[in-house]
């Protein structure tokens, strides 16, 4: 009897669900929820400038993806929460998306420059473990979220497939970054 006591133990302790990992310090939940989903962590890393760390940056999907394409193709809701690790001006923050944009979308970024000037009004300058949040829900668009400051969702998706690109396209901010986010586990 004590045996099947200890095989069920040891049954239920391995399929227990791991709730966080740890980057750069950083727990980084496995799950999730927006929109009325869960979603699973689908890869995370550190977003590096030089050799600086930047932040800590995590994409939720509904369904494990390795493929970028796939998911900006998809019309589910998808998350990218970021975690920094230091402190980043605004400017540089809404710089970095403009400059994502013309490296990723370039037909469109004309059209999607001035989304970002309401961005701007809604974020503030990130702190060292500040968390922001770019999500997209369909039918209701691209939500951006930064603790301690504000938020502003951009209908269409148009621009969530612009902002997604910054991470996922074939020229994003960080291959290293891209490379996590598309683990798929």
């Amino acid at each position: 009897m004590k045996i099947a006591h200890v095989a069920l133990a040891t049954l239920l302790f391995a399929a227990s669900p791991v709730l966080a990992r740890p980057v750069a310090g950083i727990e980084v939940a496995e799950t999730l929820s927006a929109e009325g989903k869960t979603l699973k962590l689908n890869g995370a890393g550190i977003r590096k400038k030089f050799v600086v760390k930047v932040y800590v940056g995590a994409l939720y999907l509904e369904d494990a993806s390795t493929d970028a394409a796939a998911i900006i193709k998809s019309d589910a809701v998808r998350v990218v929460k970021m975690t920094f690790l230091r402190e980043v001006e605004k400017a540089k923050l809404i710089n970095a998306f403009k400059e994502g944009f013309e490296k990723n979308s370039a037909a469109k970024a004309a059209a999607l420059l001035p989304h970002l000037d309401k961005v701007a009004a809604a974020i503030g300058d990130a702190k060292n473990g500040t968390v922001m949040t770019v999500s997209y829900a369909p039918g209701k668009g691209t939500t951006i979220a930064m603790q301690g400051s504000g938020s502003v969702t951009i209908e269409g998706k148009d621009f969530a497939d612009a902002i997604f690109l910054s991470w996922l396209g074939s020229k994003p901010a960080d291959d290293g970054l891209k490379t996590e986010l598309l683990a798929g586990k």
